[in-house]
């Protein structure tokens, strides 16, 4: 005996969209304010930092300080990969591509610039505090605390 299920015609058109997605499956193009990666390469600065907030347009009309102005530098060169300590650099989209070991404090951490960090700082892709992880009570906690049930 064969058993047949009963196919509704949602599950039917819901299969067909699921069809349909996986063959014109596409990758979304990276824009920023509207703006793709090879227009904004192309910008001049005064014209790209009207794209940005107004504390990034700041930061770039006040001067860059002699540490700052070494690793934008170096970042606009042809080095691959960057050491630095300098956190308060704003990425552009020049920089696309580049690798940085950025210090948080204890360590360096390396990462990669990527389009969707543009206009953001360096410093916000390296956190220099841990994520508090708590486990049994410790030493001072109250007798009662102590002593949490096992279930």
């Amino acid at each position: 005996m064969v058993v047949r299920r009963q196919v509704s015609v949602k599950s039917i058109k819901r299969r067909s969209r699921k069809a349909q997605k996986a063959i014109t499956g596409r990758a979304r193009e990276f824009s920023y304010r509207g703006k793709t990666i090879e227009e904004l390469e192309q910008m001049e600065l005064p014209e790209l930092l009207e794209l940005f907030p107004a504390r990034v347009r700041r930061s770039y009309n006040r001067e860059m300080n002699h540490e700052q102005q070494k690793l934008f530098d170096d970042l606009l060169g042809d080095k691959e990969t960057l050491k630095t300590h300098v956190r308060d650099v704003i990425i552009l989209p020049q920089f696309v591509g580049k690798k940085i070991e950025l210090y948080n404090g204890t360590s360096y951490l390396k990462f990669e610039i990527k389009p969707e960090m543009i206009g953001h700082y360096l410093g916000e892709f390296a956190p220099t505090r841990k994520e508090v992880k708590h486990s049994g009570p410790g030493v001072g906690a109250t007798r009662s605390s102590k002593f949490l049930p096992l279930k």
